[in-house]
């Protein structure tokens, strides 16, 4: 059988090794296609920028995929099977269905997602509510129902989480509780099942998406707080993590979200001087003038001046 986490055995003889690189392009730091030739992968938030970018990227490496979301594209390359993943009755048939279309799961790439405005001084509302349920719940029933045909071929799963997982803004809670969660269930998880399936976070930073359409329209843009990171550069360390000779613990996107998550993890009242500084500078400038739910940090930092 496989060592724990490492890509199934076909796919090990076909590409001559295990090890990640070997087969990909040379310098690119992108698998090539021998690395995810004949693998057999589910995406979720399949039809969101990164779902349609991993599923382009995977199918283009000759991977087989299928990928789940809340609204169906059977015609579609790869073909996206529809299902609400809050919903915990649909969920299990809806995974089954796609691994009978794939004749079993090598990957599973946990990728929906929500955001949008949450300020902690506030009660949690319904947009908090779907923040937990999609960010967490939904990738942790996927996984479950997906864990079955996992273990059978000692496969893999990959959470995209956030880097707001170990750097949380403010006026942005629920993405960040809910990220942080997710990788604390990760975390969990590789303890059980770690010895049989491999287990990685990727971290992302803020990508150009609709993710973040109702955060800007709330007058709350993460411009000055986040730097902007291009969607290939996300999809390449997934990919990387997916084939990979051992599966990754965590996967930083970017050189200086290495040193970040370093710095989150190893110095994190230097972190947090960082942010809040940072979001002092938006604040002393109006950037959240005009912002209702920004009104209590925007008050404070008024009196603060005073």
């Amino acid at each position: 059988m496989n060592a724990p986490g490492r890509p199934p055995a076909e796919d090990a003889q076909r590409t001559g090794s295990g090890a990640a690189g070997r087969g990909s392009a040379a310098g690119s730091g992108t698998p090539g296609r021998s690395a995810l030739a004949g693998r057999r992968v589910l995406v979720t938030g399949a039809r969101g920028t990164f779902g349609q970018h991993l599923g382009a990227a995977l199918t283009a490496a000759g991977a087989h995929v299928v990928g789940l979301d809340l609204h169906a594209d059977p015609d579609a390359t790869p073909a996206v099977l529809g299902v609400d993943l809050t919903d915990p009755a649909a969920t299990p048939p809806a995974v089954a269905a796609a691994i009978d279309r794939l004749g079993g799961l090598d990957l599973l790439i946990n990728n929906a997602g929500v955001g949008g405005p949450a300020p902690a001084e506030l009660p949690p509302d319904e947009v908090v509510r779907r923040q937990i349920e999609v960010n967490l719940l939904a990738a942790w029933r996927t996984t479950a129902a997906a864990m079955p045909a996992l273990e059978a071929v000692r496969g893999r799963v990959i959470f995209v989480a956030s880097r707001m997982a170990v750097l949380p803004l403010p006026l942005a809670a629920a993405y960040g509780v809910s990220k942080r969660a997710l990788v604390a269930y990760a975390d969990a998880l590789r303890h059980e099942v770690g010895t049989h399936v491999g287990v990685s976070v990727v971290y992302p930073s803020m990508v150009a998406s609709p993710i973040h359409d109702s955060t800007v329209a709330a007058g709350l843009s993460l411009s000055g707080v986040s730097r902007p990171e291009p969607v290939e550069g996300v999809v390449a360390a997934i990919l990387r993590a997916a084939t990979a000779r051992r599966a990754p613990r965590d996967v930083a996107t970017t050189r200086r979200g290495r040193i970040e998550l370093a710095l989150a993890r190893h110095a994190p009242a230097l972190a947090d001087r960082i942010v809040r500084r940072t979001v002092a500078g938006r604040l002393a400038a109006g950037d959240l003038d005009g912002a209702a739910l920004a009104e209590g940090m925007v008050r404070r930092h008024r009196q603060d001046r005073r």
